[in-house]
């Protein structure tokens, strides 16, 4: 199963990301070595929200990334979801439709 996590983040969060960026890369870098985020990176014009990918048997670990990530501890993130995503086609999908 696919979870898509959404962050709505800050006015000014280009800026205020940097002293947290190193280890918020981190987090990701472990969670996609281990299988579990597939994809990740803010959206641009305007720079108002995030979203990343994640791969699992439960929105267990979408939510997990959300609470250890510094940009929510530390308040970058104003709001964050967690949706299951159901995919039916694209590169690495087994099978068409649900």
């Amino acid at each position: 199963m696919y979870f898509l996590l959404t962050y709505d983040v800050v006015p000014d969060y280009l800026s205020a990301r940097e002293q947290y960026r190193e280890q918020h890369i981190q987090l990701a870098r472990t969670s996609a070595e281990s299988g579990e985020l597939c994809l990740g990176g803010a959206l641009s014009n305007p720079t108002d929200s995030a979203v990343l990918l994640f791969k699992g048997t439960s929105e267990k670990v979408a939510r997990d990334f959300a609470l250890n990530d510094p940009y929510v501890i530390h308040g970058l993130v104003k709001h964050w979801t967690v949706r299951e995503w159901n995919i039916v086609i694209g590169a690495g999908v087994d099978s068409i439709g649900n």
